[in-house]
């Protein structure tokens, strides 16, 4: 394996409870929940009428004229870019462009687009559908919008794995930079499913809660009565670097990339394998080629949808791996306050991870009123101060298809 040491060195989201880093982590800090009902006419349609809609619009941030050439999920992924390489200090680097690279996720990609345009076609024709359609809908289209704007050249990816795809991209961009194609990496994942097609779908298939009580009380990830997740949307992207390129340039550094881990269940379209084996593999991987001792190990980021058998296959692999460390490590489930926003999950639940050892503080798990007997992992309702000291966290993330992937960030 390579030497190359990978750090974060720009961070940008725009989530369900906040427009920019700031926001959201002290929203997450809080325990805010950003879940509140949808006010779209065809909700009323759907069995389920909650959603994590983005704190702010992005046609409050983006050109207009631009923005409407895109579709939204590329619209999250531009917000979150442009934020992640301002933080970086990138913009007068003097940045080799075939040394950038792009690897930006999407779980549906632009779905919206797709099915609008679908609309069009059926109500007034083919000569109406927009000759921008394919360009908008296309999955890569959030990472290849990123990539024009900042003329990277390297490599542009967007990995679809589910709801391990935002995941799946920082691990791509850790391979980047450590296999010498890159030394600089834009990764992250965004989503825009709130739609009513989707909705549907989730919803027949038993994933969504269909709790009627109030809205930022339904995400309630590990507690009894938690029924289905709450449907999320945004996007985040972290500015993966060498530490050589790093260092030379004076960037700050909020965390290393120590290692990543992936595997695959092989064995439900939809359901985890109820050990978790294939999770505690992915996992086992990431510290492995970190080089991370399990007592090192202080904070989980956990995919912890809220859903019966996932939160609880979680937990075993997290005593799987940690073994006699797990009882020091704090267990935290953000989507708890977000929803789960599919492909952009890994990716705003890695800016979280990173801030999280860049200010030793954990953000609680907000609506678990009652825990599962059958988990048995701290998990404060509160936030919860982390050791000083070398530590490690990680961001666990697994998606239909059997996806796993987990990444393990270290304290800088």
């Amino acid at each position: 394996m390579s030497s190359t040491r990978v750090v974060v060195t720009g961070l940008g989201t725009t989530s369900p409870v906040g427009g920019d880093v700031t926001s959201t982590w002290q929203a997450l800090l809080a325990g805010t929940s950003g879940i509140r009902p949808l006010t779209d006419d065809w909700v009323e349609q759907l069995p389920v009428k909650i959603g994590g809609r983005v704190a702010v619009e992005p046609s409050e941030v983006l050109d207009r004229v631009k923005a409407r050439r895109l579709d939204r999920s590329s619209q999250f992924a531009m917000v979150a870019a442009d934020q992640a390489w301002a933080d970086a200090g990138l913009e007068d680097s003097g940045l080799d462009p075939e040394r950038l690279a792009v690897a930006l996720a999407s779980g549906i990609g632009g779905v919206t687009t797709l099915l609008a345009n679908y609309d069009i076609l059926l109500e007034k024709g083919a000569r109406r559908v927009s000759p921008l359609a394919v360009p908008m809908l296309m999955p890569n289209a959030p990472a290849a919008n990123v990539s024009l704007k900042y003329g990277a050249r390297a490599a542009v990816h967007a990995p679809t794995s589910a709801c391990a795809s935002g995941n799946e991209a920082i691990a791509m961009a850790i391979d980047l930079i450590r296999l010498g194609r890159a030394d600089v990496v834009l990764a992250g994942g965004t989503e825009a499913a709130i739609h009513p097609l989707p909705m549907a779908a989730f919803a027949n298939m038993m994933a969504l809660s269909k709790n009627e009580g109030d809205p930022t009380t339904v995400s309630r990830p590990w507690d009894v009565a938690r029924d289905g997740f709450v449907l999320g949307e945004g996007g985040s992207v972290l500015v993966l670097e060498s530490e050589e390129h790093a260092k030379a340039r004076g960037a700050k550094i909020y965390a290393y990339a120590l290692g990543a881990g992936i595997s695959n269940d092989a064995h439900d379209i939809a359901q985890p394998d109820p050990e978790g084996r294939g999770g505690t593999r992915a996992i086992k991987m990431a510290m492995r080629e970190g080089d991370v001792d399990p007592a090192s190990v202080v904070h989980v980021n956990a995919h912890a949808t809220s859903t019966p058998k996932g939160d609880i296959a979680e937990g075993l692999m997290l005593h799987a791996v940690l073994g006699e460390h797990v009882d020091r490590c704090v267990v935290t489930s953000t989507k708890s306050m977000t929803g789960h926003l599919l492909g952009g999950a890994g990716a705003l639940e890695a800016v979280a991870t990173v801030m999280a050892l860049h200010d030793r503080t954990s953000p609680p798990t907000i609506n678990l009123d009652d825990k599962d007997p059958e988990v048995d992992l701290d998990i404060p309702t509160e936030a919860r101060s982390l050791p000083e000291g070398d530590i490690v966290a990680l961001n666990n993330s697994f998606g239909f298809g059997g996806a796993n992937v987990a990444v393990a960030f270290g304290s800088a």
